[in-house]
């Protein structure tokens, strides 16, 4: 039997860096906080966030409003676009809402990377109640943009030559 793969996204020195990064952002986040998001696991190219349905979150049917789902999900893909501490930005995203979240049900939002070539990535979040079932699912396209979430921190190469902000050839959002 082989040894699963061991890629530079599982160093100790990269989830580390992915935890830093969640850490800052979360501090910086007045929506998540506000809303009661929680982080429960990060590492690069994954988050998995945690948000309890209170009587305040449902609409006109008695159930969570859409949009308060599809804020979670958005924002488990927030953190795991931007575990690389490289700022990174929604290009697009699309949800399907697949069964109601009711009021009191504790939710789980898992984000996984499926790709991520240049600037671009692409990732798959899907929202689940404790008992397993799947409440929605949430594919986003992410873009990297100028700069890191923590400041300072050598992950992008500031080198004139290899910096397409400095040479002033920044492409911005694709949108």
């Amino acid at each position: 039997m082989s040894k699963p793969m061991v890629t530079d996204r599982d160093t100790p020195e990269a989830i580390l860096l992915a935890e830093q990064t969640a850490e800052a952002m979360y501090r910086r986040d007045s929506a998540l906080r506000l809303i009661g998001i929680r982080i429960k696991a990060i590492r690069p190219g994954y988050s998995l966030m945690a948000m309890s349905v209170r009587p305040d979150m449902t609409n006109g049917h008695h159930i969570c409003h859409g949009g308060y789902l599809f804020t979670l999900a958005d924002t488990a893909f927030a953190y795991a676009c931007n575990s690389y501490n490289r700022n990174t930005v929604a290009s697009a995203c699309h949800i399907d809402f697949l069964t109601p979240a009711r009021e009191g049900e504790e939710l789980e939002a898992e984000c996984v990377e499926r790709s991520l070539s240049g600037r671009t990535g692409v990732y798959d979040t899907t929202i689940r109640n404790l008992s397993g079932q799947v409440i929605a699912l949430f594919r986003g396209k992410s873009y990297r943009i100028a700069g890191e979430v923590i400041t300072g921190l050598a992950a992008e190469d500031q080198r004139p030559e290899s910096n397409p902000v400095a040479r002033g050839k920044f492409e911005g959002n694709p949108q």
